[in-house]
């Protein structure tokens, strides 16, 4: 019997889009705007579970390289997940984010197709008032800020989307995001990205 789960948190994530990711609002339908879509996601895990297995305060990432329309598939996607994590809990982590679980992630099993692995990895994500800044050392290295609004002092947010990783969404940029890993050397500050909070749950 597939195990019960959940994951409460925050998600922020950046990609090679040149303005703000029209996959969000397309719900995957809207190729890229660079015809194809090269990025990472940070996870910060603040309460959750794998049947017996907790994993609060745990941080995760994902790399994906997505040769176009996101809904078309034939993803390539990597995992890390933190060094502090014990077997019983990193296996659950890998287990949640490859879509084997089913429930929220389940959509990634049938997106990936090509799977790189897992490394276990020290990760930081910090709040620093409204950035987030995310460090995998020497494999990615990334601020991200909110795009602000009209009166400059609430950030634009995209509301009851479907799009299937939250329904919220904060427009935001990268102001730094170097990745260098797995044969790929990016640069994708300036580019488009997001945050939003994560409430997922399986099977």
């Amino acid at each position: 019997m597939a195990k019960k789960w959940t994951l409460n948190g925050e998600l922020i994530l950046n990609c090679s889009c040149t303005v703000f990711c029209p996959c969000v609002v397309s719900l995957g339908v809207h190729p890229p705007t660079e015809g194809y879509c090269q990025g990472w996601a940070g996870i910060q895990i603040e309460d959750g579970y794998f049947g017996n297995t907790k994993l609060d305060g745990l941080n995760a990432g994902i790399l994906l390289d997505i040769p176009g329309n996101m809904g078309r598939g034939n993803w390539t996607a990597a995992l890390y997940i933190d060094e502090r994590a014990d077997d019983f809990q990193a296996q659950a982590i890998e287990e949640i984010l490859t879509g084997q679980a089913g429930g929220s992630t389940g959509v990634l099993r049938v997106l990936v197709g090509q799977y790189l692995g897992a490394k276990r990895v020290p990760i930081s994500y910090a709040k620093n008032g409204d950035k987030r800044v995310f460090n995998i050392p020497r494999k990615i290295d990334a601020v991200i800020e909110p795009v602000m609004g009209a009166n400059g002092k609430e950030p634009v947010v995209i509301k009851n989307s479907g799009y299937w990783i939250a329904p919220d969404i904060i427009v935001s940029k990268a102001t730094t995001a170097k990745i260098r890993d797995f044969g790929r050397v990016w640069d994708f500050g300036g580019r488009s990205a997001e945050f939003c909070r994560l409430e997922w749950s399986g099977p």
